[in-house]
């Protein structure tokens, strides 16, 4: 299990401490300094069955800079928005957790790293 987190979101530290409290194994990405490539975005896509634009913090300044509001949220814009994320992670949603099912949750709250643990 791996949980993508920036240490400065309080989501993330209460996933973290939720993991902690369960004795979980897993291990920490921090995703700002160890940026996903464009591939593990599209891997943890696929494992957590979303699209790009679902897992975009559109209101971080740079995602209003680029205008991720108007973008198109379709097939032929997929590739754009994944670059997006690889370009700029603070971008990315916070936390995800990859669990040894093979598949991922956008771990927000307790009830979604509960789920990531179950898994």
């Amino acid at each position: 299990m791996e949980i993508w987190i920036n240490p400065a979101c309080s989501k993330c530290r209460s996933a973290v401490k939720l993991l902690d409290d369960e004795g979980a194994e897993y291990t920490v990405r921090r995703y700002l300094e160890d940026v996903p490539s464009e591939d593990e975005i599209k891997a943890v896509l696929t494992r957590l069955g979303l699209e790009p634009w679902d897992i975009t913090r559109t209101q971080e300044a740079v995602g209003k800079e680029l205008g991720l509001k108007e973008w198109a949220r379709d097939e032929t814009s997929r590739d754009r928005w994944i670059t997006a994320l690889a370009e700029h992670p603070k971008l990315i949603q916070r936390p995800i957790i990859t669990a040894d099912d093979g598949t991922a949750v956008v771990a927000r709250t307790d009830d979604a790293v509960r789920d990531a643990l179950s898994r």
